[in-house]
Order: structure tokens, then sequence, then C-alpha cells
């Protein structure tokens, strides 16, 4: 078969004609009179042809916008009607057409692609490792760094190349490699940090599900802490589980379930924030015949209720305060992982009060304050849990306030008038 050439065709128009008709005729020609050099020689050959052939096909795509080729039949753009035309996926169309656009800045990564030195995914690795490097680089960044890749290109293949091009500033800016890593992270840390969040739902059934997003680092310390727990539990034969046809990833999951109940359970005293006078740690309230074996349920401050057994076993935990109950629920003794008697004292009006006792308030324990209900301190007044009460921050200044008076009502509950 041979090509018909016309006297006004491009050169390029010609030499596509001619490189159609002889490719047609060379695939039929048979192979096995190739030797095996032949078709070592061909097969490289036949590769560097491939690459110059995208260069040179991209060099007319660009041309082939810049004169609009296609929009004449309603196109939207020439990638478009190229896609149409030669039913090639929009997608790869356009692929392409953006790595010919980017070639257009990039005249060593063409002319290597265009010599048949370079793959057309080399090319495309090499341009955008080098438009990604960071803009405050120097000005003779981007060209070492071309040439360095163009250089490692005749030993890796694309995949490697990527990787030499996310670390080719270290290759030939070190100092400003550690410069950029440094403002990396620390953007990275920050945009981690303002993205923190935690969120949690009790479902009604007993089940607490949670989920959260905090930093990377945050993220390796709690595995570790509760790995390490892991381990040491399976040392001891107590990591939990459910049997051996669960799945191991099933299993794994259930052990840092358990390892992190036991994360929350013993926190460091010393960890635990105060609010409203107290630690910030859950008081497990029962009656003394619970404590002794009995089966009554015990409660919780935050509202929930446990099973005997567990406020047993909390009661022996460092993370938990147990308050003991006797005869009509009266504090017998409140259980402290400190010898510090006003937190104490707190613990006990907590459970009595429930919170601020000023009328229709409803703050809880850990957001009211202490205050001396009969004689103030300031007056000789004694602190002791039965002449004191809770009231949140407004309405313990509101009781000192001296244009206000207030009295209680039927319910014990502090109710404000204004002076007259």
């Amino acid at each position: 078969m041979t090509a018909i050439a016309h006297f006004d065709d491009h050169q390029v128009v010609a030499l596509a004609r001619w490189l159609e008709a002889d490719l047609a005729a060379a695939i039929d020609r048979p192979m096995w009179t190739m030797s095996t050099k032949d078709a070592e020689e061909a097969l490289l050959s036949l590769t560097r042809a491939r690459g110059q052939l995208d260069a040179l096909l991209m060099r007319v795509l660009r041309q082939a916008e810049a004169v609009g080729v296609g929009m004449d039949t309603g196109a939207t753009s020439t990638a478009n009607w190229w896609s149409h035309a030669t039913r090639t996926t929009r997608a790869e169309a356009h692929r392409l057409a953006r790595l010919a656009k980017t070639l257009e800045d990039h005249d060593e990564v063409a002319q290597g692609l265009a010599s048949g030195d370079l793959r057309t995914d080399q090319a495309r690795v090499i341009a955008d490792a080098v438009d990604e490097l960071p803009d405050a680089v120097e000005d003779w960044v981007p060209a070492a760094a071309t040439r360095f890749l163009l250089d490692k290109a005749g030993e890796h293949d694309a995949k490697d190349l990527r990787m030499l091009g996310r670390r080719v500033l270290e290759a030939v800016d070190p100092a400003a490699a550690d410069a950029e890593e440094a403002r990396r992270l620390e953007a990275e840390e920050a945009d981690a940090l303002a993205e923190a969040s935690f969120s949690m739902v009790d479902d009604g059934h007993g089940t607490c599900h949670g989920r959260f997003t905090i930093p990377s680092l945050h993220g390796a310390m709690l595995a570790k802490d509760l790995k390490a727990r892991v381990a040491r539990d399976l040392r001891k034969g107590s990591a939990g589980g459910h049997g051996d046809a669960e799945r191991p990833p099933a299993l794994t999951r259930h052990r840092m379930g358990r390892a992190f109940m036991d994360y929350i359970e013993t926190r460091p005293a010393a960890s635990t924030p105060k609010a409203g006078g107290v630690a910030a740690t859950v008081v497990v309230t029962m009656d003394l015949d619970t404590l002794l074996g009995g089966l009554k349920a015990a409660s919780l401050d935050t509202g929930g209720r446990i099973s005997a057994g567990e406020a047993r076993r909390l009661a022996c935990r460092a993370g938990i305060i147990p308050a003991v109950l006797g005869g009509p629920s009266v504090p017998l003794d409140v259980g402290r992982k400190r010898r510090f008697h006003t937190e104490a004292q707190r613990v006990a009006m907590g459970i009595r009060d429930g919170g601020c006792t000023a009328a229709g308030c409803d703050a809880a324990p850990a957001m009211t304050e202490a205050h001396h209900d009969e004689v103030s301190w300031g007056e000789g007044g004694g602190t002791s849990v039965e002449k004191g009460r809770l009231l949140c921050p407004p309405h313990h200044r509101r009781i000192h306030d001296p244009t206000f008076q207030h009295s209680l009502d039927t319910h014990g509950k502090v109710r404000f008038t204004r002076r007259t």
C-alpha cells in the first residue's frame, strides 16, 4: 500500500499519511523470520518512535486548538471533537491536551520526548514534579530539577521518577528543601488542629458511639498507648475477645476497644482538670448494701445507671470517685483520689443538690460553686456540707447582690426578688 501525497500537503500531513500506509503494510509482514537481535532492536526502536509520535501528536493538537479544529461542528472544544472523531476516551484526550500545553513551558522535557529518550508518562511526571516546586525557590532551581530528573529517566520508569520527583528539591537545593518541609509541616499541623473534632452519642441501650478527628501526632500517641495496653493484657492473658471463631481484624478492634476503656478508667489524677472545684471525674453513687454485695443499681452523676457489679468494680479504680450512701440518701463516705477535704465536700453537695439550687436553673454540679448558706465565711461561718449549697456563678453573684433578696421555696430551691 502506497500513500498518495498531494502537492500542497503540509510536510507533517504527508508524513502522517506515509506512516499510516507503511505501518499497515509492515504489520502484515511475517514475524517468524525475525532473529532475537532483530526483535530486540525493533522493540527498542518502536518504543522510542512511539514517544516521538506522541510528541508530534501533541504539537499538532496544540495547533489544532489554536485554529479551532472541530468548532464548526458544534463541539465545545477541539479535544472533545478529537475524542469523538477517533473514539479516544474524553478523559485521555483531555489528559494529553493538558500535557501538550504543559510541555510548552518545559522545552528540555519536550525535546527529550521528541528525541525518543523519554516515554510520554516519564515526560508527564517530570513536568508535574517541576511545576509542583514551591513558589519561593531560587530561579535556578526548576532548571536544575529538570536536568536531575531527565538524567534519572535513563535509569528509572515513571513510577520511580514520581517518587524521585517528590524529593527533587532535596537533591538540588537541600537548604530550601528543609525550609519547605518545615513550612509544609507547620501548615499541615495547623490544618489538622483546626479540623480536630470529637462527637459521641449514647444509643440508649448501654453503648456510646463516637467519631474523632485529631492530628497525626496525637493519633500516634493514642495508638501507641492502646497497643501497649493490649500487649500487656495479652501477656497477662486478659486481653478479652470472643473466641477463635472471630476474625482477626474484629478481634484486634475489640482488644483496642478494651484498651481504650482501660485508658479512660486509669487516667492519672494529676491530668484531670477541675470543673466547679472538683476534678472532672465521674461520681458513682451507690447504697451501702450495693457496695457490700447487693443487687441495686448505682447512679452516675451524669444521669446514667450502671449495674451493682460494675459499680463495685469501679470503686476499686483510681479514675472514678465512689460515693456511698446510707439511711435517707445521706453520704456516709466519699472516696477520693487525693486527700483533699474540700473536694470531698463538693462531691457530697453535688450528689445531694444535683446542680445549681436556684429555682429554674439546670446548671450541672460541674458548673457550680459552693455557697456558705447561712453564715458567710467572712462573717465567721464554717465550711460544711450541711450549711452549704451549690449555685452557678450568676446565681452565686446574685445571692450576694444587695439589690436582691432571696428565700427558699417548699422544695428547698432559692428564689430571688428585687428589693424595692
